[in-house]
């Protein structure tokens, strides 16, 4: 839809000030996290801006009737326990969720040290505003959750936009999942996403990394498997930062530098003023949004953890599998309804 068709959908939003985004609901609320604050003004003055989420105990954020689409969606709490937050999303009359995975990893956040993230889908905020616009459609039911893993009460402020309206017989439902290889191992290949079936798009990657190895980390390839490709892939990139659209190993005149774009970025490196040391850490996203991997029947995506090291006379430098790194993923794709049943375990 462009911003300015006029049609027949309208516009929802969900929040602790009006839990069910019905008409006219809004800022009711006699009770809540702001009623002392509120005390001498009454009704209507942030009340409830917020909710109170108890060590182990989940919450629910949004409980929809479809047909919609969810435009935005926005979040923040406890900035020190993102990776400790564990965000779930279920669509129609699905059991198990289609997105389940911690805050931080959703948000390009998969280190416990906040990273500010400015990309279309994604925004971090530097105060730790979380805000999605992955446009999330569902045709009978949406459900999400919020987990808390930490230790204590947390504070949850949040806001969620949809539009009630049809969504198109094509329309695929989105899914993200994390996946963590620490160590490595043998081979050094990270599996990002394992045999999905299609039809349906993938749409984005998070990756976090720690080579654990000195020198340059980023010489391994992303290759996508589509429709019944075995050993070799339909695409294989060049080497991870040429993934990322970066270059030359992120370095410029000595020194790695972070960038955050609309659709890919270097957005954590950790710490900052050192380059090419083991234990570093690093964050990054690609977002295939105007370059949508398109598949059929099957996906596979894999990630090969790939560094340097002196070689020999005919050959200085050789490459290194990285068998003793940290990788951690995020993957987003849209996938048809009708394969949801038969998701492969991930």
């Amino acid at each position: 839809m462009e911003i300015w068709e006029l049609d027949q959908a309208r516009t929802r939003s969900i929040s602790a000030e009006n839990p069910t985004g019905a008409p006219g609901m809004g800022g009711r609320a006699v009770q809540g996290t702001g009623a002392a604050a509120a005390a001498d003004l009454g009704i209507g003055w942030k009340v409830s801006p917020s909710i109170s989420l108890d060590a182990g105990q989940t919450a629910t954020l949004a409980d929809i009737s479809g047909p919609g689409v969810i435009r935005h969606f926005w979040l923040t709490t406890d900035r020190a326990v993102l990776n400790q937050m564990t965000l779930r999303v279920y669509w129609d009359s699905d059991t198990e969720p289609a997105i389940e995975l911690s805050l931080g990893a959703y948000f390009c956040n998969g280190w416990d040290e906040l990273a500010p993230v400015n990309s279309e889908m994604l925004v971090v905020a530097p105060a730790g505003g979380l805000n999605s616009y992955w446009p999330m459609p569902f045709r009978a039911h949406a459900r999400i959750t919020l987990h808390n893993g930490s230790d204590h009460t947390v504070p949850v402020y949040y806001q969620i936009t949809y539009l009630e309206q049809d969504v198109p017989r094509t329309a695929g439902y989105l899914h993200a999942r994390w996946r963590r290889s620490n160590p490595l191992g043998h081979p050094a290949i990270h599996t990002v996403l394992d045999d999905v079936p299609g039809p349906g798009r993938y749409v984005g990657t998070y990756l976090a990394i720690s080579p654990n190895a000195p020198g340059w980390w980023g010489e391994g390839e992303m290759k996508f498997y589509l429709d019944g490709d075995t050993e070799f892939p339909t695409i294989c990139g060049t080497g991870t930062e040429d993934y990322f659209g970066g270059a030359w190993n992120f370095d410029l005149d000595g020194a790695y530098h972070t960038y955050s774009t609309p659709y890919l970025g270097l957005v954590q490196v950790l710490p900052g003023d050192q380059i090419y040391e083991p234990q570093q850490r690093f964050g990054m996203y690609r977002w295939h949004v105007r370059d949508p991997i398109c598949f059929h029947r099957s996906l596979r995506v894999t990630l090969q953890a790939l560094g340097w090291r002196e070689g020999g006379k005919s050959q200085p430098m050789e490459y290194l599998p990285l068998e003793q790194a940290d990788i951690a993923t995020t993957a987003w794709w849209y996938q048809h309804r009708s394969a949801i049943g038969r998701r492969h375990p991930l």
